[in-house]
């Protein structure tokens, strides 16, 4: 089986027992807690309705009204200011759910917006992203050669500096939403973290409170920068690590038709773990597009040589001669 195809199955089942730990350790967390706040609501509902002397269904009717009041907080969700916060939302694939069409016109709208803005989106952050690692990867080049180093930077030098600057954001960031929001440090960097990887609960969503959309103007502006320009260093460090799988996949099937070739013209042996030394970690070069995938090809140098060293064998068995200034490295 080849080296990808097994990469490939490997990853399945990776991925496969990750979401059944995820779902035991989930479930060992949140379900007591869950068990007692249900509890609880009876309780509270139970008290309303007999000091109320309320029926079950004058409860159901209080209990709507309740929650079709909350996104009102906020002030007028489809005045400008609002929409283009969902507008946002939708693009990014966020979804905090916390304002969602109502009328039938609303929602054709917003299917057909998504099915062209969420495209547009993930190029504009996916561009944006890549010309934000080929600056980090000079930035990081003229570090190092300031301090006597090697100005060779990798995809891993790269990916470390984005996860640092995405920390940065999640954490600094969680500063200002905590003051605005009130709410604890913790809660602030979980809302900045579940924003920017575009998870979007909608436990915790900003912009929700005294009507902050139209008499905080400030903090609207806030709130989309951080999370546009958040979302382009999550979109740069996720497009090194694509890169990076792509690439080790790239690698593997080069491999195999490289070895297959010069197994052909004796060269080297299917599957000789010599031919392995040649894929290390790879230095970035600032004309490949860090979104792309690159194909990496066998050094010239130890091609010669091996060339070399088949010519002499030719040679003393009387076979004819091969070239060995001629480059070996096949045509793709």
């Amino acid at each position: 089986m080849k080296r990808q195809n097994i990469r490939t199955l490997s990853l399945i089942v990776c991925t496969l027992t990750y979401l059944l730990v995820g779902a035991a350790v989930f479930d060992a967390l949140e379900t007591e807690n869950e068990i007692l706040q249900r509890k609880l609501v009876a309780r509270v509902r139970e008290k309303l309705k007999t000091k109320y002397n309320m029926s079950n269904a004058d409860y159901e009717i209080l209990e709507a009204t309740i929650v079709k009041s909350v996104p009102h907080k906020a002030g007028y969700q489809w005045k400008f200011s609002g929409a283009f916060y969902f507008a946002t939302t939708v693009i990014t694939t966020i979804g905090y759910g916390h304002s969602t069409p109502m009328t039938d016109a609303g929602k054709v709208f917003c299917m057909l917006y998504a099915l062209a803005g969420i495209p547009l989106g993930l190029i504009m952050f996916q561009s944006i992203g890549e010309r934000m690692n080929t600056f980090a990867a000079k930035l990081l080049r003229f570090i190092r050669k300031a301090a006597g180093k090697p100005a060779v930077v990798t995809s891993s030098d790269l990916i470390v500096f984005c996860t640092g600057w995405g920390g940065l954001l999640i954490f600094g960031g969680a500063f200002m939403f905590s003051s605005y929001e009130n709410w604890t440090y913790f809660d602030a960097v979980y809302y900045c973290f579940v924003t920017l990887t575009t998870i979007g609960f909608g436990d915790y969503v900003a912009l929700q409170k005294r009507g902050s959309l139209q008499t905080q103007p400030e903090y609207v502006f806030f709130s989309l920068v951080f999370i546009l320009f958040g979302l382009t260093v999550i979109s740069a460090a996720m497009n090194l690590l694509v890169l990076r799988f792509l690439t080790m996949n790239t690698e593997d099937e080069r491999r195999d038709e490289q070895e297959a070739i010069l197994a052909a013209q004796g060269l080297v042996r299917v599957g000789d773990p010599s031919c392995d030394d040649d894929f290390g970690r790879l230095p970035l070069s600032d004309n490949v597009s860090l979104a792309s995938c690159s194909c990496y090809q066998l050094p010239d140098e130890k091609l010669r040589h091996r060339h070399r060293k088949n010519n002499i064998h030719t040679h003393e068995h009387g076979g004819p001669p091969t070239f060995a200034g001629m480059s070996t490295r096949p045509k793709f």
